[in-house]
């Protein structure tokens, strides 16, 4: 009995070592914009949940369909993405990743660009992080 007691508490003890760095939780995060710049449409469809949401910094709402859609018939193109002042804070299997990014495209025929700052959202499930939402607001030009 007292084994049992002994290798439970070694267990929780050796439990925060298993968890992922903030490094590493930056890097998963990094593959959002890896994959939207090819676009990977698959690999997006991987790591966004089924009910992923993104809010654009005017203000529209998209979903995962809707939003690989684009990517697919290059509706939408990615052109430029550079990110930075990021960080990351994880509670327990839901983790928040916030900074800033300059990022330039066409999107319907449109070109666009800006510096915005977003927030996503991730969720671990099934032993996997997926994205369930990304909210982006422009920054307003200096003046």
């Amino acid at each position: 009995m007292m084994r049992a007691l002994l290798l439970c508490l070694a267990l929780v003890i050796s439990l925060p070592a298993l968890a992922e760095t903030d490094a590493e939780l930056l890097a998963l995060d990094a593959t959002w914009n890896e994959l939207r710049m090819k676009p990977d449409v698959a690999g997006l469809d991987r790591i966004l949940a089924d009910d992923w949401m993104l809010t654009h910094s005017d203000g529209r709402v998209q979903y995962k369909a809707d939003y690989l859609d684009e990517l697919r018939t290059s509706t939408r193109r990615n052109q430029g993405i550079g990110n930075e002042d990021l960080r990351v804070r994880r509670y327990g299997d839901t983790m928040v990743v916030t900074g800033a990014s300059v990022q330039s495209g066409i999107s319907n025929g449109q070109p666009w660009s800006g510096r915005f700052r977003f927030t996503r959202t991730w969720v671990k499930r099934d032993g996997a992080w997926i994205m369930v939402s990304s909210h982006s607001s422009r920054v307003a030009a200096a003046q």
